[in-house]
């Protein structure tokens, strides 16, 4: 049987290759940081979710080596069996206190905390009001769930309006939003979204993923830059990005909310516990964020000097003045050239292709770091203009 199958499987990986389309993994041989090596040796990294730099400081990995001793490696258990440690309810109380919830639920990771809010809440009854740009996972949850599923344009407030019109008859809604959408840079309307939902009595989620920890006077997140963390009901968020990088994710949310998930929520039901020692660094990342606005303010300088230099030579970038800054190239196989050619002039990015971004509007996404010095920028600047003058000659 097998036979057939992977003949159908090797016709799709060449069409996918043919395409532009395909994805390979380039091996890293040293820490995540602002540069790394590769096998072409080492190269400026402008493509790591590790916007505060925060990834390889020496206090996180203190604080990870020092939990192996007390805490152990793994627990080898679910949370409500014998799988959480004092560090597991540490790390909650802290999360809901930076973000200003009740209470928060910690997950193996932010896909399985968008996959374990839906089905756990909502119902046939209900209904789920989803903006079209929202990540993966917020999809993938939502499909597991029996509610009505409504989808609204990107930021589109007036669609949204007109989605809450039609669903007036659903016993509860929810709004869903990515706080920031990763593969744009552009942030969610909070503000307003939460104003429509005071109108039309729904509840608000946001996923926070791509802002917490940097965004905001206090890197609190989008809630905090519209000044609505009271009035967000459930915000999702990884610790694997701005969060020291490792992994795991949580929901924070109202009180009730958080305990019926404790109860029903599957991924959180079924997966080992968040390993210790992740726990514990994410708890001394808390701790620097109490005194990251040098982080932060650096990491604003560097987006908008790459922004700024970019524009100026020409590049369009998608606007805004969050650290994501898409460089947009359209082509599939275009934006993968260009990604070669950066990494011969020691610069580390990908191409994003369909189906991570619409047919069409391929791109390379420059994440930007604290960890970057100005004289990184520039060389990044510099390379992006040198690959554009080889593709086009």
């Amino acid at each position: 049987m097998y036979a057939s199958v992977r003949d159908d499987l090797r016709t799709t990986l060449d069409e996918i290759r043919t395409a532009g389309l395909y994805k390979p993994e380039r091996v890293i041989g040293t820490p995540q940081s602002s540069s790394v090596a590769v096998a072409s040796g080492d190269v400026l990294n402008f493509c790591a979710n590790n916007y505060l730099g925060l990834a390889d400081h020496p206090d996180v990995v203190a604080a990870a080596k020092d939990a192996l001793d007390r805490w152990g490696y793994g627990m080898a258990s679910v949370r409500f069996i014998c799988g959480t440690q004092e560090i597991h309810k540490e790390l909650e109380q802290r999360l809901s206190a930076f973000l200003g919830q009740e209470d928060t639920i910690l997950y193996s990771s932010c896909f399985d905390a968008n996959g374990g809010v839906f089905e756990t809440l909502l119902g046939p009854e209900d209904a789920v009001i989803s903006d079209a740009l929202n990540h993966a996972s917020i999809i993938d949850g939502i499909r597991l769930s029996k509610a009505r599923r409504h989808r609204y344009a990107n930021r589109d407030l007036a669609d949204l309006e007109q989605q809450l019109k039609e669903t007036q008859d659903a016993r509860r809604r929810l709004i869903v939003t990515d706080g920031v959408f990763s593969m744009d840079g552009y942030v969610a309307p909070l503000a307003e979204i939460c104003d429509l939902a005071d109108r039309y009595d729904a509840m608000v989620m946001v996923d926070d993923s791509h802002a917490v920890g940097f965004v905001g006077p206090g890197g609190r997140g989008t809630p905090e830059l519209h000044g609505v963390m009271d009035r967000v009901d459930i915000i999702t968020g990884t610790l694997g990005k701005a969060l020291g990088g490792a992994s795991g994710g949580y929901v924070a949310a109202r009180a009730e909310i958080v305990e019926l998930l404790r109860q029903r929520s599957r991924p959180y039901l079924f997966s080992n516990s968040l390993a210790p020692v992740i726990a514990a660094a994410s708890i001394k990342v808390l701790d620097l964020l109490e005194s990251a606005g040098e982080l932060r303010e650096r990491l604003s300088a560097n987006t908008e000097l790459f922004r700024t230099k970019m524009t100026e030579a020409g590049f369009e970038i998608l606007p805004g003045d969050h650290a994501i800054a898409p460089v947009m190239i359209g082509d599939a196989a275009e934006a993968g050239r260009m990604a070669e050619l950066l990494l011969e002039r020691g610069v580390y990015v990908i191409g994003f292709s369909y189906p991570v971004v619409p047919m069409g509007a391929a791109r390379i996404r420059v994440q930007l770091s604290a960890a970057h010095s100005t004289a990184d920028v520039e060389r990044a600047v510099a390379a992006f203009v040198d690959a554009r003058a080889t593709m086009a000659g």
